[in-house]
């Protein structure tokens, strides 16, 4: 049996979604293929026992990427999704018993940071003011276009960052530069972002987004500090009902744009004929002919398992096999009997060590001995996410990606105790009896991502950034090797992160209707 289509999406995650959007929009007949039983990708949820967890992605940000998706349907987003802003981001909790609460209000923000140190009060302007210019700098070349290639994105990037003002000899561009080229010679983020604070808790804070892009601040660039600027300049948002009503939206709003989405339903190949993607062959035999293909599957992945040897060059498999992984997560979704009035809705509970955290998990590459913990709390916005007198807690430990060694399957129950024993350490809050209080709980390992969304090594954010060419070699989203073949997702151009997942999706749909004109 043949099933015909203008464009064929492999997997519904975000990128996926956003990219069937954004090419129904254009006019194009598109049919996804989802393996899992339900759209989303690695943003998705487990319902149990009147709970309800979002095992993926927790936070919100950039917001304005979500309503053009909507608004270039023709779409409220307000339609859709009920977004409210959160005005505490985030509640930090250190080993010295401090603790710190990232306002959503820049005023009350900065007065935090005096509260630790009165000088950083007044750096978070300076910080702010710096990471604003990046910003600018790099939206247009790394984030919202195709890159190009490496001297043609370092010259995009090096022109717009001089350009800034409109008027490169300016004293103004000349500062500009100067402010761009001192985070991309900075040895590392974590250094670069000790230049601005002074205190040990503010640097710890700051090193920590390094993590969203599932990289280490011992490695990465100094142009990553435009992570946490994304995060002050628009703040953290929480759909009500869960982070998944994102997924359910942009589900809704694909198939009223005509978009038809096959869940269960696993692509064993992509069809490659006289060196075109001509559609994907899927497990049960049917062979799906398309014009093109857009892979929401993982790169590597894709290359590996879903593309024939005599596809693709013998060469550039292997430049892909040895792109480093991100980081993976071990997480826990614990269903609890009590509230904890001490919690926020996101919590990091910092390890004294950060340093030997990272050697674990890049280096050693072993379950993190010391780790920091994150735990969100979503009922504390949003009464329906658990039972009256519930909280639903999501834990998430960073883990390293999965090697020969990894062995979950032996390890993932005593490191759940090993969390617990750790959590219960803390003396700004009481969690010594958060076991007895447990009433429903799931473990998630690397291993699970492997399996359920084919994540190379498990990896939650694709490819790592723990190099300085990271954002010039990341594989770009039009095939090298595969005409009318796309990529979208975490492991491909801008890189992972919903927004980031998202807009491949729309640099995708453009580079199909350009190569199509």
């Amino acid at each position: 049996m043949s099933i015909d289509a203008q464009v064929v999406v492999v997997g519904a995650g975000m990128g996926g979604l956003s990219a069937a959007i954004h090419l129904a929009v254009q006019g194009y007949k598109v049919h996804i293929f989802e393996r899992q039983p339900q759209v989303g990708g690695k943003l998705n949820q487990i319902q149990m026992d009147g709970f309800h967890f979002d095992t993926g992605p927790s936070l919100i940000t950039m917001p304005a990427v979500f309503r053009g998706i909507f608004q270039s349907a023709g779409r409220r987003l307000e339609d859709y999704l009920d977004l409210q802003p959160l005005e505490l981001t985030c509640r930090y909790f250190y080993r010295d018993g401090a603790i710190l609460n990232a306002w959503r209000d820049h005023e009350r923000l900065a007065a935090e940071y005096a509260r630790f140190n009165p000088a950083d009060g007044a750096a978070f302007w300076r910080f702010l003011e710096h990471v604003r210019i990046i910003y600018e700098a790099s939206a247009g070349p790394f984030l919202f276009s195709s890159p190009g290639s490496p001297l043609q994105l370092l010259r995009t990037f090096a022109r717009q960052a001089q350009m800034s003002d409109g008027t490169p000899d300016s004293a103004s561009g000349k500062q500009h530069l100067r402010e761009i080229f001192s985070a991309l010679l900075a040895p590392n983020m974590e250094q670069h972002v000790s230049h601005y604070f002074q205190d040990e808790h503010l640097r710890q804070l700051y090193a920590r987004y390094a993590t969203y892009n599932g990289s280490s601040p011992y490695q990465v660039s100094g142009i990553y500090s435009i992570i946490p600027y994304v995060e002050l300049a628009d703040g953290g948002w929480y759909p009500m009902g869960g982070i998944y009503a994102v997924a359910q939206a942009l589900e809704k709003l694909a198939r009223e744009l005509g978009v038809e989405i096959t869940t269960s339903c696993d692509v064993r190949r992509i069809l490659v004929e006289y060196g075109e993607a001509r559609g994907v062959v899927l497990a049960d035999g049917r062979v799906v002919r398309s014009e093109l293909v857009v892979a929401n599957s993982d790169v590597v992945t894709t290359h590996l398992q879903l593309l024939s040897a005599s596809a693709t060059k013998p060469r550039y498999v292997r430049h892909l096999e040895h792109l480093e992984p991100s980081c993976s997560g071990f997480v826990l979704l614990l269903g609890v009997k009590k509230r904890y009035p001490e919690l926020a809705h996101h919590n990091i509970f910092f390890s004294d060590n950060y340093p030997a955290e990272f050697e674990d998990l890049f280096e050693r590459k072993i379950p993190q001995r010391n780790p920091t913990i994150y735990i969100c709390a979503t009922s504390r916005t949003d009464p329906s996410q658990a039972p009256a007198d519930h909280e639903n807690l999501f834990v998430l430990i960073n883990a390293p990606y999965l090697t020969a060694s990894s062995n979950w399957q032996r390890d993932a129950v005593p490191y759940r105790e090993h969390i617990l024993d750790l959590l219960a350490t803390y003396t700004q809050i009481d969690l010594s009896d958060l076991r007895e209080h447990i009433v429903s709980s799931a473990i998630l390992t690397p291993e699970d991502f492997w399996q359920r969304y084919g994540s190379n090594a498990g990896s939650i954010y694709g490819l790592s950034s723990n190099s300085r060419l990271a954002p010039f070699v990341r594989p770009g989203n039009r095939s090298t090797q595969v005409r009318n073949l796309y990529f979208v997702g975490g492991s491909t151009h801008p890189g992972g992160g919903v927004p980031l997942v998202l807009l491949s999706g729309k640099i995708v749909s453009a580079l199909i209707v350009e190569d199509a004109g």
